[in-house]
């Protein structure tokens, strides 16, 4: 179980509901929560909030969350989604011990609850069609029709419904509906579909089965039969809230309770399946774990951390109302993990040479350099300095203005780590490009000191010419342009607020300790920005970097 003692956690509304079911000993005072994701794509920030509350709140209250795979749709779920679910959710610190169930696991407990309402006489076989069907549901303003197939006798509803599971039924050629109201407001309470044909192989059924539970059946059911005393689940299933207590009060089953809580929504995002699979299959992302895309898998290979996400979680809070989260809040979390956990080191995005003319030629110096100020046990490092250097292209200006601190001719500046050095001419192309910076060095100098005190106002860091490591460095920004993607004007693609900006890619120099840097390691390019080395185009000495979150907010300001 992940420890989040040092997340602050404030109360909410389900926290004081769990409070007061706890100290009227309810359910014998037991807490069991439950986070259950259909296995058809992969965990993104939004489900990683609903996980969140399942995993934290049990812990809270010493007890237990199970992870449950609600594979209820054969046609959509697969294998390796299940994994990456597991995967993802252990990435974030949780653990479900033992706890691990599938909804096809209670295939036949849930049938058997089909039939005892086909018994009690509120299950009937329904041989309309959907589009049929639509129009005897009408809307929620106006009356229902009753299905003139819904009074047939138990016994031939029993029968029907033993042929559909024997397969002796064409798909859609009729369902198993729960007779409830045709008169009522909300749509779900109107006859629900219960149980449909469905020829599809289950990917861990097989054929056995050719008639699947509805998930509005299948989950009440799921969750009465593991004991769950809290199901949670977010504001778009409050509707459903009827239909859940309908199926626990006639099956008879165990009372669990359903209390929904406000989704995450955060600004330039968007968050649901159907849109993360369409930037997927139509090729305007690299996959599932784009480092742009809001999924978990995206998240961690750009740097993300889990920690990082669940303070931000925890600042949103939990609450009964939707609301728009802003993305910098995220980013600002980010920035204060990282702060205190990543190593220091010097990568140069825009390099333009700078040549020390008074120094030796051919000679190499070992700098010590800090790893990270924040924790001063993780020490220093030795950075090669050489007579070739690269630096920042606009740490250098051919006449700077009076509050530029960098380096410009006749200024003084200092290395980071290394010396004073004095800007004494430059090269440009035929184009008016600089291409080369020379400058002399003080000797007295190293390490940031001189012997008469002079102070610089700039600092500026480098990489060695001839030691530094080449590689390709991707700078990402927000996938989307517009704060609410999926709030179009008529007529207008949600795929136009698609930033054509969201990803850049150059090649950058850095300081040799960065050859054998392992797959996910984050580091902070001084002065640039945080960086994880990328976990599937990166190879051994040829790391690829994914900037992870800029030093500071950056959307809007230039980059």
């Amino acid at each position: 179980m992940s420890d989040d003692a040092a997340i602050s956690k404030p109360s909410h509304f389900i926290k004081q509901i769990i409070e007061e079911d706890v100290a009227a000993g309810l359910h014998g005072g037991r807490v069991v929560t439950r986070f259950p994701p259909e296995p058809n794509g992969y965990l993104h920030i939004g489900s990683a909030k609903a996980i969140w509350i399942n995993f934290s709140l049990a812990n809270d209250f010493g007890g237990q969350t199970h992870l449950r795979m609600d594979d209820t749709n054969p046609e959509a779920e697969d294998v390796e989604y299940e994994q990456a679910i597991i995967e993802d959710i252990k990435w974030l610190g949780y653990d479900w011990g033992d706890h691990l169930y599938f909804a096809s696991d209670y295939y036949e407990q849930i049938y058997e609850a089909a039939v005892k309402l086909i018994k009690d006489g509120k299950a009937y076989v329904c041989d309309l069609d959907q589009e049929t069907w639509n129009d005897y549901r009408r809307t929620p303003t106006e009356p229902g029709r009753l299905s003139p197939y819904r009074d047939r006798s138990v016994e031939e509803n029993l029968d029907l419904f033993a042929r559909m599971r024997a397969g002796e039924f064409e798909d859609g050629h009729c369902v198993l509906r729960a007779k409830i109201d045709m008169n009522s407001s909300n749509i779900h309470m109107r006859d629900p579909a219960l149980y449909r044909i469905k020829r599809a192989i289950h990917h861990r059924t097989g054929d056995a089965w050719v008639i699947y539970p509805m998930y509005d059946f299948a989950h009440p059911l799921s969750d009465a039969i593991e004991g769950i005393t809290h199901s949670l689940c977010s504001l778009e299933f409050e509707n459903h809230r009827p239909l859940y207590d309908w199926v626990i009060e006639h099956c008879e089953v165990f009372p669990s309770k359903q209390r929904e809580f406000a989704r995450l929504n955060i600004n330039y995002v968007v968050m649901s399946k159907r849109y993360l699979r369409a930037l997927v299959e139509e090729g305007r992302v690299s996959g599932w774990d784009d480092p742009r895309m809001p999924t978990l898998r995206g998240m961690r290979r750009r740097g993300y951390t889990p920690d990082a996400i669940k303070h931000f979680l925890a600042e949103v809070g939990v609450t009964k109302f939707n609301s728009l989260s802003d993305y910098s809040l995220l980013e600002h979390h980010v920035r204060q993990d990282l702060n205190k956990k990543a190593p220091r080191v010097m990568g140069v995005l825009d390099p333009v040479k700078l040549v020390i003319t008074n120094y030796p030629e051919g000679q190499v110096e070992e700098m010590d350099a800090v790893n990270n100020p924040e924790e001063p046990e993780a020490g220093t490092r030795k950075v090669p300095f050489s007579r070739e250097l690269f630096i920042e292209r606009d740490d250098f200006m051919e006449d700077p203005p009076k509050k530029f601190f960098r380096m410009g001719p006749g200024r003084e500046v200092r290395l980071k780590y290394a010396y004073y050095v004095t800007c004494t001419d430059f090269i440009k192309d035929e184009s008016g490009k600089v291409i080369e910076i020379h400058a002399t060095y003080d000797p007295e100098s190293r390490g940031g000191g001189t012997p008469d005190n002079r102070k610089v106002k700039g600092t500026i860091h480098w990489v060695s010419a001839e030691k530094g490591i080449r590689c390709e460095t991707r700078i990402y920004d927000r996938l989307f342009c517009v704060e609410e993607p999926l709030k179009v004007e008529e007529g207008a693609n949600w795929h136009d607020g698609i930033n054509p900006e969201s990803v850049q890619t150059i090649e950058a120099v850095v300081e040799p300790s960065l050859a054998e840097a392992e797959p996910g390691v984050i580091v902070q390019f001084e002065r640039k920005g945080y960086f994880c080395v990328d976990s599937v185009d990166s190879q051994p000495g040829k790391p690829v970097f994914n900037r992870t979150v800029a030093l500071r907010d950056s959307w809007g300001k230039g980059k």
